[in-house]
């Protein structure tokens, strides 16, 4: 079982648990895009919680990806919707 984000015009528009035979069986499967639940800011974390980080996995796309976050296909990464105007992208992290 893994985390799966749809993504339809480079936006994530819902995140499903599912076993990937399910998600290759589907008509849209290429809409779908795996992602871990235990990744943020392109590090890896053991516990989930970011406190534990674990060295031994590699971090998926950046981030844990959620609704209405986007997915750059360049950087290969889920990038959280922008809350202020003010803020801006970190590249390393994406976030």
């Amino acid at each position: 079982m893994g985390h799966y984000a749809k993504v339809e015009n480079t936006i994530v528009t819902e995140v499903i648990v599912a076993k990937y035979d399910y998600i290759r069986s589907r008509e849209d499967s290429e809409k779908w895009i795996k992602t871990s639940y235990n990744t943020h800011g392109g590090v890896h974390y053991a516990d989930g919680n970011g406190y534990e980080i674990d060295g031994s996995k590699p971090e998926i796309r950046k981030n844990f990806a959620g609704v209405g976050y986007t997915y750059d296909s360049e950087r290969d990464a889920f990038i959280p919707p922008q809350p202020y105007p003010s803020w801006t992208l970190n590249e390393e992290t994406c976030l």
